[in-house]
C-alpha cells in the first residue's frame, strides 16, 4: 500500500475510532446479555477487528481499515488509555479493604500468586526453545520464565470487582474477603511485574539494580512526599461543590508526568499511573472519588480502551496457531487454570475456610480480564513475547475472565446467594441473625419433654430463640346458624394460654421463647409457611404428630428447613445429662447435619458425644476424624466408636440421618442398636439451607462467637 498522507492518516484515524466504538458497544451489549462482563466482549470486539476474523476474509480487511501507517497514531492513543486505567485502577484499590483481614487476604493472595507464578515459570522451559526469538532477537529464558510468571498470577481486581457487584457478592462474607485477596493479589502482581520489566530491561545486573533502586525512589517520593500535598484536592472539591476543571486538570498533569518518570526510569509509564492513582486522598474523598471516576471512565471506557482491544487484536492471530499451537495453548490453560484455583483454594481450606467459600474465591481469582492484557502488551512492546505466544495468551486471558461468571453460579448458586445477603443486610441493620428451632407442641404428656428437647438443639447458638407451636385443627365445615366464632376463638386462645404455660421450662435455661399458633386444615403445608415466617433453622415435631399427618393434602417435605423428628421413649430420670449422644453420621447432607445437631445436644447436655460411620464402608472415616478433631474445639468429649460400642452405651439420645438407609434409622433386625432404649430417638431430614453446606462449614457454627465467620486458624 502506498504511503498515506498526513491529512489521509488523520481521516483513517476518524474513521478507525467510530468502528472500533461501534464494534466495542455491540460486543460488549451481546456479552452482557449473556451475563458476562462487557470487557469480555469488547476484547473479543478487538481480536475480530483483527487478522483472527476481519482478516481471514478476502481482500485482506483488517490491512485496509487499519494501514501500517495508521496503527502508530492508533497505539498512542491506545497507551492513553492504558495509562487512564491504571490511575483508576489505583484510585479503586482501597487499602482500607485488607485493614482488618490482612494475615488471612495476605496468605491466601500469597498461595494464589506464588503456586501458579511456579507453574508459570516451569511451563517456561517447554515453552522457551519454540519461542526464543521475537523480530530477529533472542529472548532470554529469565526473561520469558518470569513474564510468563506474572501472566498466570495476575487477578483482574476491576473485572472481580464488577462482577462482585453485579450479583450482590460485595455484601457477603465471602464477597468480602475475595475482594480483599484480589487488592492483595494486585498489590502483589504489580510489584512483581515492576521487578521483571527492570529485569527484562535491564542490559546487566548493575542496570537491573539501578532500575529497581530508582523505583523504589520515586515511590518513596510519591508517598512521603506528594500524597500529602493531594490531601488540598479534597478541600478545593468540598469549597466548589463539584470537579471543577483546575482539579480535573491536576489530576491529569499528576497522572501524565508521574507516567512519564516512571517510563524514563526504565520500567513502564502505567506504574507511574498506578501509583499516583494509589497515593490519591482516601479519607473524605468519596465524593471526589466518584467525580472524578465518572468524568475519565466516560473517556477511557467508550473512547480510548477500545483502541486498546484493537491495537492488541491486531496482533492475535487465531487462525494462526497450528497443531503446535493448540497443545501449547491447552498446557497454558491448564497451568493458569489449575495453579491460580489450587493456589487460593489450597490457601483458603489452610486456614479453615469452608469448601464453598474457598471454591469461590480460588473461580473469581482466576479472573484475569484487562488487567492480564495490560502484561502481554508490555511483554510484547519490550519484545519479550512474540505473536503466537501472544495470541495464546490473550485467549487464556479470554477464556478465565469469561468462565468466571458460569462457574462462580455452580459455586455459589443463587439461593446461598441470597440467603447470605439477607443475613448481611439484617446484620447491617442491627438485627440479629437468630438461630431458630421451631417446635410443634401437640400433646401435654410431651410438652416438657419437647420443650427441654428443642432447647437442646440449640446448642451454644448465639443469638437464638425457640418458637412453641401449635396448630389447633380448622372448623371442618360452616354452621348456617350463628358463626361458631366463639367456640373457635376460645379453643385458639386455650391453646396459646397452654403455650404460654410452657416458656417458663425454657426461660430457666436462658433460652428466649415466643408461641405461635394458628387454625390449620393442612398442618404440613402450614407448618412449612409457619418456619418460613419465623426463618426456623430446624423444625422439630414428635414422632406421634407426624405419623398422624401422612394422609393429608401435604407432606413432610413441604417443609424446606431441617425437620427432626423425635421419637420420646421412657421419661428420663434426671441423669440424661451425663449420658452420652450418641448420632449415626455419614458424609451425605442429613448425616452431616444429624452431627451437628447431635454435638448441639451434648453441648447443652454436657455429655459426651459418640459417632458412628453411619455410611457401614468406612469411606468416610477419615473425615469424620477431621470433623471430631473440630468438635473438640467446643471442650466436649467426642469418640469415633464402632455400632457394637454404641449398643452398650447407656446413651441419653441416639441421632440418625433419614436419608442415609442405614439399619439405624430404618430399624433393620440386623443392626446391634434395635430393641435398645434410649430416652429420645431423632431423625433428621436436612433442609436446603443445611444441605448447602460442607461439613466444616456445618460445624463451623459450633465455636462460640463463629456462628457467620469461619475459623481461619
Amino acid at each position: 500500500m502506498e504511503e498515506l498522507s498526513p491529512s489521509e492518516i488523520a481521516a483513517f484515524v476518524i474513521l478507525d475510532i467510530a468502528v472500533i466504538i461501534i464494534a466495542a458497544r455491540l460486543f460488549g451489549r451481546a456479552a452482557r446479555a449473556i451475563r458476562q462482563p462487557a470487557v469480555v466482549g469488547e476484547i473479543v470486539a478487538g481480536i475480530a477487528l483483527g487478522p483472527s476474523l476481519l482478516g481471514a476474509l478476502p481482500g485482506d480487511l483488517d490491512q485496509v481499515l487499519f494501514p501500517g501507517d495508521v496503527r502508530p497514531y492508533l497505539y498512542i492513543l491506545a497507551q492513553l488509555g492504558l495509562i487512564l486505567f491504571m490511575f483508576i485502577v489505583g484510585l479503586e484499590l482501597d487499602v482500607a479493604l485488607i485493614k482488618g483481614r490482612e494475615r488471612v487476604a495476605g496468605a491466601i493472595s500469597l498461595c494464589s500468586v506464588v503456586l501458579p507464578f511456579s507453574l508459570g515459570a516451569g511451563l517456561t522451559l517447554i515453552l522457551h526453545p519454540l519461542h526464543d526469538e521475537v523480530a530477529g532477537e533472542p529472548v532470554s529464558l529469565l526473561a520469558l520464565a518470569l513474564f510468563i510468571g506474572v501472566a498466570m498470577s495476575i487477578t483482574a481486581f476491576p473485572v472481580l470487582a464488577r462482577i462482585l457487584g453485579d450479583r450482590g457478592m460485595h455484601r457477603t462474607p465471602a464477597g468480602v474477603l475475595t475482594l480483599a485477596c484480589a487488592a492483595f493479589d494486585d498489590i502483589l502482581a504489580w510489584t512483581l511485574l515492576a521487578f521483571v520489566v527492570a529485569v527484562a530491561q535491564g542490559e546487566s545486573p548493575f542496570d537491573v539494580v539501578r532500575i529497581v533502586a530508582l523505583t523504589a525512589l520515586f515511590a518513596a517520593a510519591m508517598f512521603l512526599g506528594v500524597k500529602p500535598l493531594l490531601r488540598r484536592l479534597t478541600y478545593w472539591h468540598q469549597a466548589a461543590g463539584r470537579l471543577t476543571p483546575d482539579v480535573l486538570a491536576v489530576v491529569l498533569i499528576g497522572v501524565l508526568l508521574s507516567s512519564y518518570a516512571t517510563d524514563q526510569i526504565g520500567i513502564h509509564s502505567i506504574f507511574g499511573a498506578f501509583i499516583f492513582g494509589a497515593i490519591m486522598p482516601r479519607e473524605g474523598a468519596a465524593d471526589l472519588t466518584r467525580d472524578i471516576l465518572e468524568r475519565l471512565e466516560q473517556v477511557s471506557v467508550l473512547l480510548l480502551l477500545p483502541v486498546f482491544f484493537v491495537i492488541a487484536g491486531l496482533g492475535t492471530d487465531i487462525g494462526g496457531l497450528g497443531f503446535d499451537g493448540l497443545w501449547q495453548l491447552a498446557l497454558i490453560m491448564t497451568v493458569a487454570i489449575g495453579g491460580k484455583f489450587l493456589g487460593a483454594f489450597g490457601g483458603a481450606r489452610m486456614l479453615g475456610l469452608s469448601g464453598r467459600q474457598s471454591s469461590v474465591i480460588g473461580v473469581l481469582m482466576n479472573t484475569r480480564g484487562l488487567t492480564e492484557l495490560v502484561i502481554l502488551q508490555i511483554g510484547r512492546d519490550l519484545g519479550v513475547l512474540d505473536d503466537e505466544l501472544f495470541t495464546m495468551l490473550v485467549l487464556m486471558a479470554l477464556v478465565t475472565t469469561a468462565m468466571t461468571e458460569p462457574l462462580l453460579r455452580l459455586a455459589y448458586p443463587e439461593r446461598i446467594l441470597r440467603r447470605d445477603i439477607e443475613a448481611a443486610e439484617r446484620a447491617s441493620l442491627g438485627i440479629p441473625d437468630s438461630y431458630q428451632v421451631l417446635t410443634v407442641v401437640d400433646e401435654p404428656g410431651r410438652a416438657h419433654r419437647l420443650v427441654e428437647l428443642g432447647c437442646d438443639l440449640l446448642g451454644n447458638e448465639s443469638p437464638s430463640g425457640l418458637v412453641l407451636d401449635r396448630l389447633v385443627p380448622a372448623p371442618r365445615s360452616q354452621l348456617e346458624l350463628g358463626t361458631g366464632l366463639l367456640p373457635d376463638l376460645a379453643a385458639m386462645a386455650s391453646a396459646v394460654d397452654e403455650l404460654k404455660q410452657l416458656t417458663p421450662t425454657a426461660s430457666e435455661r436462658g433460652v428466649a421463647t415466643n408461641v405461635l399458633s394458628r387454625f390449620s386444615s393442612d398442618p404440613w403445608a402450614d407448618l412449612a409457611s409457619q418456619a418460613e415466617i419465623v426463618d426456623a433453622d430446624v423444625v422439630l415435631v414428635s414422632e406421634a404428630w407426624s405419623a398422624a399427618r401422612t394422609d393429608g393434602p401435604t407432606t413432610a417435605d413441604a417443609v424446606a428447613r431441617t425437620v427432626v423428628t423425635v421419637r420420646l421413649g421412657a421419661a428420663d430420670d434426671g441423669s440424661a445429662s451425663g449420658r452420652p449422644v450418641v448420632v449415626a453420621a455419614d458424609l451425605s447432607a442429613d448425616g452431616r447435619t444429624a452431627l451437628r445437631l447431635a454435638a448441639q445436644v451434648a453441648i447443652q447436655r454436657e455429655a459426651a458425644l459418640w459417632v458412628i460411620d453411619a455410611s457401614g464402608t468406612g469411606r468416610g472415616g477419615r473425615r469424620l476424624t477431621t470433623a471430631a478433631e473440630q468438635i473438640r474445639r467446643t471442650g466436649l468429649d467426642v469418640r469415633l466408636v464402632t455400632r457394637e460400642e454404641a449398643a452398650g452405651a447407656d446413651a441419653s439420645a441416639l441421632v440418625v440421618p433419614a436419608g442415609a438407609g442405614t439399619g439405624l434409622s430404618e430399624g433393620a433386625a440386623s443392626d446391634p442398636l434395635v430393641g435398645l432404649t434410649f430416652a429420645s430417638v431423632l431423625t433428621v431430614r436436612a433442609g436446603q439451607a443445611d444441605a448447602d453446606l460442607d461439613l466444616t462449614a456445618a460445624l463451623t457454627g459450633l465455636m462460640p462467637g463463629e456462628a457467620l465467620q469461619p475459623p481461619v486458624g
